[in-house]
């Protein structure tokens, strides 16, 4: 036997059952005689009946917002020597991107940033104008997620006619780094009392090592051996032998020391440079100092050429190599006998072992 209660919920529960079921005979009797793009709405009475309602409504109104989310994207971190960058768009206000569809890229003095977009949307505010500084954490554009948009096909762009600009031309700004380098490489020209001295080095010996033991180099190293590994080692035996080829003028740092303020990124940074130029095809070159070093090797590509050997012509495969450096601290004995250091270990490398 049921309780009182019982009863109640039980016959209320029926009730709005047989109510739902009327409220359904009754939308399809309305809605049998209407044309397309009409429509009837019934109201209920009982509580439950609404707030079903109303709670559907709700979340279908939550989830519209969280499609239409805005958000914005900030610049990612930069390298701790980077300080600040230059932005150049890839996409702009209105236009549909996809996730993980680059955005801009920033251009810094060392590097190029890019930035993608963390989702599908579509860009709904530029915060930095084209070529516009940024830091690490600035924020760069606004995104609305979820939806996309439908440009206008823009007119074909009117082509400039004169004398002084044809169809085929058009100006291109320099970039940041480009714009570094041409700095930096003026400074040396302006700065440094620059002389290069040159030297060939017969490849024979190292290219038969490369050859035998590049496999198991490979398996231990994780990395190929090549040919830069070779001058990185003959390089850096040699800058022992001629430490003066490893020096800086430095004319802050005295300053600095004197009223105690040196820091530890003061005395980071390189001394010696190596330039491969083979890589693309190079057969001779004068490489260009990178300040405030005072000496950089240039490395060229292997070309097999006729050259005397103990009396006889052979056919051998034969490297130019350039050094460039300050005349006003590396005299040319110096300079010579440091280049000549670099060709007797890469060919011959024993010499490493008996450090002669």
């Amino acid at each position: 036997m049921l309780s009182r209660s019982r009863c109640v919920s039980r016959s209320l529960g029926r009730s709005i059952c047989a109510l739902r079921q009327s409220n359904r005979v009754l939308a399809r009797q309305a809605t049998s005689g209407l044309s397309a793009g009409q429509c009837v709405t019934i109201h209920n009475s009982p509580r439950t009946e609404s707030r079903s309602i109303i709670y559907q409504i709700r979340f279908f109104r939550s989830s519209a917002a969280h499609r239409n989310e805005v958000i914005t994207i900030k610049t990612p971190a930069f390298a701790e020597s980077v300080t600040e960058g230059d932005v150049r768009w890839e996409k702009a206000v209105g236009d549909s991107v996809a996730e993980d569809e680059v955005v801009c890229e920033i251009e810094t003095d060392k590097t190029s940033v890019q930035v993608p977009s963390p989702a599908a949307g579509v860009i709904e505010e530029l915060l930095v104008p084209d070529g516009g500084k940024v830091e690490g954490g600035t924020p760069l554009f606004k995104l609305k997620k979820g939806v996309s948009a439908i440009k206008p096909t823009a007119a074909p762009a009117t082509v400039e006619t004169g004398d002084r600009v044809s169809r085929s031309e058009h100006r291109v700004k320099m970039n940041r780094m480009r714009l570094r380098i041409a700095q930096r490489l003026k400074e040396a020209q302006n700065t440094c009392a620059m002389l290069t001295t040159f030297n060939e080095v017969d490849m024979s010996n190292i290219s038969q090592m490369r050859t035998q033991y590049k496999d198991a180099f490979a398996k231990k190293h994780g990395i190929k051996l090549g040919f830069m590994s070779a001058f990185v080692k003959a390089a850096a035996y040699a800058l022992t032998d001629q430490p003066a080829v490893n020096a800086v003028i430095d004319d802050t740092t005295k300053e600095i020391a004197r009223k105690n303020e040196l820091a530890v990124e003061d005395m980071d940074g390189g001394t010696f440079t190596i330039s491969n130029g083979g890589v693309f095809g190079s057969m001779f070159g004068t490489p260009i100092i990178n300040p405030p070093q005072s000496a950089i090797l240039g490395m060229h590509g292997i070309f097999d050429r006729p050259v005397a050997i103990n009396g006889k012509v052979e056919v051998r495969p034969m490297m130019y190599v350039a050094l460039t450096y300050d005349h006003r601290l590396i005299d040319g004995r110096e300079a010579v006998t440091f280049l000549r250091k670099i060709k007797s270990v890469v060919e011959d490398p024993r010499v490493l072992l008996l450090d002669m």
